[in-house]
């Protein structure tokens, strides 16, 4: 289900790659133990240039001209070892920059190849949701933290899925035990109400009061089946109908309590619009949809039911009203079981809070989605998408 209203205008904090962090620290660490290389080297060669003062060595007087000969040869040589000493410093300053460069490239190859696992874990992690909570992570690779990691995850998705599943198969058992004690009390009511003779008109009442509440338990008991069986992906019968029939079928069922309240009804339709699925769970569909739309409507009001075909292989069922204004977050608790809004929310007689919550999961077991809007002139406007039938699965129909 998906609450369509304008998002408020905020600042999105840019995200700090990890892949970037890891690269900007190898490359660090390779600058920094090359230029500790560079001063090493450079104070090593810079002390090989001094030149060492001549001596006589104990050899006695040199010929003339000797010791300037001499000196100057030094002074050659302590030149030549400078020139040496600078060209080395150059080239180590020229290696250990392309080195950097290249550092840089290999850091951020060897980050990648790291976070690899950590990507892939992430793209799985992202597409589980509550309905597909059986796939696992499956972490291949050598036994270290990144699969440990994984396999945590997996002990932890199955945990869910033991819980979701245990929680749904509650509800539907729950829901099926409980109708026989109601049908027995259903027949003790009427069994008392048609025996021979006259009745308290406070027994007849109070009876009323009893079969009226057994219907409400039934049809709640009825809707939690429906959205059990939903949520678990069971479709039974499934065919190739109409969605415009469906939801004409869903008008004409609810045209005495539109009559009531004076509601003007329009009706467009795409003809020949066809899906795939439970005929029953889609009646169900269109049903909730338009008694919805109906009872939470202004007396005199208006509702619009459209069936079109989208360009996206896609069938849109629109079912439009009238009413009150309505917020996001009020809008976004109406697909929320037994969760109602204002007064005139509360269900009344026929409501059991399930309405929306089972077009929601009927919805996504046919592979659709549903979409409410708040209507800024009051209302709300419901938009149920489904995958259009192929030919392939008319065929087989």
């Amino acid at each position: 289900m998906t609450v369509q209203q304008d998002p408020p205008v905020r600042s999105v904090p840019r995200r700090r790659s990890v892949r970037r962090q890891f690269t900007t620290l190898y490359s660090g660490l390779f600058l920094a133990s090359g230029a500790t290389m560079l001063t090493v080297v450079w104070l090593i060669a810079g002390g090989s240039t001094k030149a060492v003062p001549a001596s006589d060595g104990g050899a006695g007087p040199l010929p003339p001209g000797a010791r300037e000969r001499i000196a100057s040869l030094e002074h050659q040589l302590a030149e030549a070892h400078s020139r040496q000493a600078h060209q080395l410093l150059l080239g180590l300053a020229v290696g250990l920059a392309v080195m950097g460069l290249v550092s840089v490239a290999l850091g951020w190859y060897a980050a990648g190849r790291v976070l690899h696992p950590l990507r892939a874990m992430t793209a799985v992690t992202r597409r589980i949701s509550a309905d597909n909570l059986h796939e696992r992570l499956a972490v291949q690779g050598p036994n270290d933290e990144l699969r440990n990691l994984g396999d945590t995850i997996d002990e932890l998705l199955a945990r869910l899925e033991g819980a979701f599943t245990a929680q749904r198969r509650f509800v539907a058992d729950a829901s099926h035990e409980l109708r026989t004690p109601l049908a027995t009390m259903r027949a003790a009511v009427d069994v008392t109400l048609a025996k021979p003779g006259p009745l308290p008109e406070q027994t007849r009442t109070l009876a009323g009061r009893v079969r009226t509440e057994l219907d409400q338990v039934d049809r709640l008991l009825d809707g939690l089946l429906t959205l059990a069986r939903a949520q678990h992906g069971v479709l039974p019968g499934t065919e190739t109908v109409r969605l415009d029939e469906l939801a004409a079928e869903a008008l004409d069922e609810r045209a005495d309590a539109i009559t009531c309240r004076g509601l003007t009804v329009t009706r467009e339709a795409a003809p020949d619009v066809r899906v795939h699925g439970s005929r029953t769970l889609l009646c169900r569909l269109a049903q909730n949809l338009v008694d919805n739309a109906a009872r939470h409507n202004e007396p005199g009001g208006w509702l619009r039911v459209a069936v079109r075909a989208g360009g996206d292989a896609l069938v849109h069922l629109v079912v439009e009203n009238g009413g009150p204004q309505l917020t996001r977050d009020e809008v976004a608790e109406l697909v929320r079981p037994f969760r109602r809004i204002g007064p005139d929310r509360t269900g009344g007689a026929d409501g059991s809070g399930l309405g929306l919550a089972i077009v929601a999961a009927v919805a996504e077991a046919h592979g659709g989605t549903l979409e409410l809007w708040a209507r800024p002139e009051g209302g709300l406007r419901a938009t149920v998408a489904l995958p259009q039938a192929d030919g392939d699965q008319e065929s087989a129909a």
